[in-house]
């Protein structure tokens, strides 16, 4: 079996993979990514939409070739579809600003990671990682088909949702029903809207998640569905689900879909472990996804540029010790956030359409400096006090 040495090994080239490559060799080391597709950046499994904000952070610089869509804001429809709140791209978060083309730019990212010095395969999975002296040390790739030997000090794995890395080196990432969201999206063409902004409808149209339209220009848009695990009953009920959302929208019933794209995402708060002896987990294999939002490019990009520098620093000391620096990043940034978020998803997830037509009326009418949760349950506490009890524990 043919050898090869590298300090830092990235497992998965969609944007926390190209992140970490890209900032582990900007730092010195020496660095091979592995992608195990034929092509960096498809199939898409993502309704494509990012804000403006975090971009600078990472020292990605906006370019025009993958924008779709420039946003303006956010509308959140109520059940009834009888209340709105439209939220600016600056209130919206991470999710809201521009739809982009998940082909071009994850090439983009993944270019930005070779230029640094990254040494990049593709078609090339791994199918088992090599474990020595409880030390991750290094994977067999499937290098078109011919296994090799890849050893490295420091893998960090970013191999998405289904995570298969994690679980090789004994890291638990296993979800529950309740935290995973089953989505199916089409890619619609020949459809009215309003282009200017993304919209999501809440309510049992999609129970215990929400159904999303992200304009890809004029007349197309990604139109989609999630739905919580747990509360699907027969097979086929997520796509029955977004038919009939569309079968009831005659702006939607008169275009038809060009692409059609499944997948799963996790809405849980944060795992307590993310590293471990010579390994880190990145993006969805770290299961950073927003609980609300179900989003995770910023989240994946972030933790990548933040595993590659902490990769770099500790090559002479791989242990989980020195690599906790990361993991304690992490924390800072989403640990409690995403235990809010995730609450506030679980309680959401428990109420019927008429309550949720209620507050929707209450938040719609209101006039928010800022939004976040405690203003929004003091606004609902004024007009509908027999509602907060729900919320009590949230104040």
């Amino acid at each position: 079996m043919k050898r090869y040495e590298y300090d830092v090994l990235v497992i998965g080239a969609g944007p926390g993979g190209s992140m970490a490559a890209r900032f582990a060799a900007k730092n010195g080391a020496k660095v091979l990514l592995i992608e195990k597709r034929p092509e960096i950046g498809v199939p898409v499994r993502c309704a494509e939409g990012i804000s403006r904000d975090w971009l600078d952070m990472v020292d990605i610089k906006v370019d025009k070739r993958w924008i779709d869509q420039e946003i303006e804001g956010a509308r959140i429809y109520s059940p009834d579809e009888e209340s709105v709140i439209e939220l600016s791209a600056e209130q919206a978060g991470n999710e809201v600003g521009f739809v982009i083309n998940r082909e071009y730019f994850d090439k983009h990212l993944a270019s930005l990671a070779v230029e640094e010095g990254a040494e990049l395969w593709l078609k090339s999975p791994a199918v088992k990682i090599i474990k020595e002296d409880g030390y991750v040390k290094g994977a067999i790739v499937r290098k078109f088909g011919e296994e090799v030997e890849v050893r490295a000090k420091i893998v960090i794995a970013a191999d998405g949702y289904e995570s298969q890395v994690a679980r090789w080196a004994g890291i638990n990432t296993v979800l529950r029903e309740r935290d995973i969201v089953t989505c199916i999206e089409y890619r619609m063409t020949g459809i009215d809207l309003d282009e200017r902004f993304t919209h999501f409808y809440i309510g049992s149209c999609a129970p215990g998640g929400y159904l999303w339209i992200f304009p890809k220009g004029k007349n197309e848009a990604h139109v989609g569905i999630g739905v919580a695990l747990n509360k699907i009953k027969e097979p086929g009920e997520v796509k029955m689900y977004l038919d009939k959302f569309i079968e009831e929208h005659p702006n939607l019933k008169k275009g038809g879909p060009i692409q059609i794209i499944t997948g799963a995402v996790s809405v849980c708060p944060v795992p307590k472990r993310i590293v471990g002896n010579g390994i880190m987990l990145v993006g969805d294999a770290a299961r950073l996804i927003d609980p609300i939002t179900g989003g995770g490019i910023a989240n994946a990009s972030i933790s990548g540029m933040w595993a590659g520098e902490v990769a770099a620093k500790c090559l002479k000391n791989p242990g989980e010790e020195c690599l906790s620096e990361y993991q304690e990043k992490v924390k800072k940034k989403w640990e409690k956030k995403h235990l809010r978020n995730w609450f506030v998803k679980e309680k959401l997830s428990e109420l019927d359409d008429e309550t949720l037509n209620k507050l929707m009326d209450v938040v719609s009418e209101a006039d928010f400096k800022e939004i976040s949760v405690r203003a929004i349950l003091e606004a609902v506490q004024e007009k509908y006090p027999e509602l907060i009890e729900e919320f009590e524990d949230l104040l």
